[in-house]
């Protein structure tokens, strides 16, 4: 694709990359075929191609309105078109730079702006996050249905505690921002699957950066990534082999560290170092062995949905499913498996109208051949599908707890 993207933007980091990936594009329309919104909306505006158009031509210089800005807004970041691109465009990280670029440039609603400052100053912080998930919890009978059925119900705190044996082998494991107050069995469950395989897991503390990222504030992004690179430092120079985690959306972004601090005197190299040894727990335990998880399954009939940050955004496709058939378990086949559910870190809220429309057609797949339950690999589709779902809804991990 011919760019003309304006010089002085061109000589910028910024402008260089965009460029870069514009030119890259040559604009066949694959992506449409495999992008949720497009589907949903039928207007080219709204797939990946369309906007791409729209990025090129903010950048090189034509006016931009809220019009603009709401086809970006729309933008899943499931990833599916970079799954389908032929040609390896980077569409994630050109629309990060559309939307950066166009934030400063278009005024949005006084709602709006409420809306996202206030998940930027909520969900980020596990402390703010559990205080406002209780008193959501506790005023949720009086609460309208369509609001009610978002909040998970409040259950009383497991009782299980951290595995704290030594083995020779460590690895860090990232908490979380939500999870924890969400869904603290997950974690507990992971460390005591990795303390049967000889594996320490120490908890690794912070937010990833995601929801800032996605949201246009990249700087402030940035300034998490720097205090979770200081904070895990000194236990990686311990020993720790590897960070695993837990919630795919977040191994999305940590995976991506190499790239967001590449031109940081100061970080780049251990930012690459990071984004070198992060993993999905899955890819951790296929290279294990399971055989004293093999009787676990007992042939039970589950449904697996793999997140977009799974298998577009890190590319790990098909290896859960791989590791719960091996232990007995039977997998259902779900149309359209490539498809978001609709949750997307923050977009359930801030496009509630099209994440209900994908949830609606991805419960339907995945309750087609009625399984007992859906297994996930990420907390935000765990929550997203449970609030509709008619049947139970976990983390595949805890699949393997006996």
């Amino acid at each position: 694709m011919q760019t003309a993207i304006t010089e002085t933007l061109k000589q910028t980091t910024l402008g260089k990359e965009a460029n870069r990936i514009l030119r890259s594009c040559v604009h066949c329309g694959f992506c449409n075929a495999t992008c949720p919104t497009y589907q949903l909306l039928g207007d080219e505006l709204d797939g990946p191609r369309g906007r791409v158009y729209l990025i090129k031509q903010a950048l090189e210089g034509n006016p931009v309105s809220q019009k603009t800005q709401q086809h970006l807004d729309r933008c899943l970041t499931c990833l599916a078109c970079e799954s389908t691109c032929p040609s390896g465009v980077r569409y994630s990280h050109l629309l990060e730079i559309g939307r950066e670029w166009i934030e400063p440039r278009v005024s949005r609603p006084w709602f709006e702006v409420f809306k996202r400052k206030t998940l930027r100053a909520i969900l980020p912080y596990p402390k703010k996050f559990k205080v406002l998930l209780r008193l959501g919890q506790w005023l949720r009978p009086l609460l309208p249905a369509q609001i009610r059925k978002t909040i998970p119900h409040h259950h009383k705190p497991s009782q299980s505690v951290w595995i704290t044996t030594q083995h020779a082998r460590k690895m860090l494991i990232l908490e979380g921002c939500v999870q924890p107050a969400l869904a603290s069995t997950i974690n507990q469950t992971t460390a005591q699957v990795f303390d049967r395989l000889g594996i320490s897991l120490l908890r690794a503390q912070g937010c990833c950066g995601a929801i800032s990222q996605h949201l246009s504030a990249p700087n402030e992004a940035r300034q998490f990534m720097r205090r979770n690179i200081d904070t895990w430092w000194s236990l990686i120079e311990a020993g720790a082999e590897a960070l695993v985690i837990t919630a795919s959306g977040c191994g999305s972004m940590v995976k991506e560290y190499a790239y967001y601090l590449q031109s940081d005197p100061d970080y780049a190299e251990k930012a690459k170092h990071i984004s070198e040894i992060t993993y999905d727990i899955s890819e951790i335990l296929m290279k294990e062995d399971l055989s004293s998880f093999q009787s676990i399954g007992k042939n039970r009939k589950i449904a697996f949905h793999a997140p977009c940050s799974l298998q577009h955004g890190q590319k790990v496709t098909g290896v859960v499913e791989s590791l719960l058939q091996s232990i007995g378990f039977q997998l259902t086949m779900v149309p359209d498996a490539h498809l978001c559910c609709g949750s997307a870190g923050t977009y359930s809220i801030l496009q509630s109208n099209l994440s209900q429309q994908l949830l609606e057609n991805k419960i339907m797949a995945l309750e087609s051949e009625t399984p007992e339950l859906i297994a996930t690999a990420n907390i935000g589709c765990l929550l997203q599908l449970a609030s509709v779902a008619t049947m139970p809804v976990i983390h595949w991990i805890e699949l393997l707890k006996e």
